[in-house]
């Protein structure tokens, strides 16, 4: 695709890639010697989004569980109480 820059600095894009992109989207744009480039710029989840992917993500095979998660303290406990000793 080849596209042609206005007198006035405007740089319409071909059809095809303006249906790909949404109003709103945010682009970071950088330039070289040869080429512009359109990087998207992700927009941070909200909270409900976040939730919602945790959810997705299943329960983690590898959690301990709530028994491990006591042994665990009452080792540190142990270990910290013959140190202070």
């Amino acid at each position: 695709m080849i596209v042609t820059i206005s007198q006035n600095g405007i740089l319409e894009l071909p059809l095809a890639l303006q249906e790909q992109l949404h109003e709103g989207d945010k682009y970071k744009v950088s330039m070289t010697d040869t080429s512009i480039v359109l990087e998207k710029v992700s927009q941070p989840l909200t909270v409900e989004e976040w939730f919602q992917r945790v959810e997705e993500l299943g329960p983690d095979p590898d959690q301990l569980s709530l028994e491990e998660i006591c042994e665990i303290v009452k080792e540190v406990r142990r270990e910290r109480r013959t140190q202070q000793c």
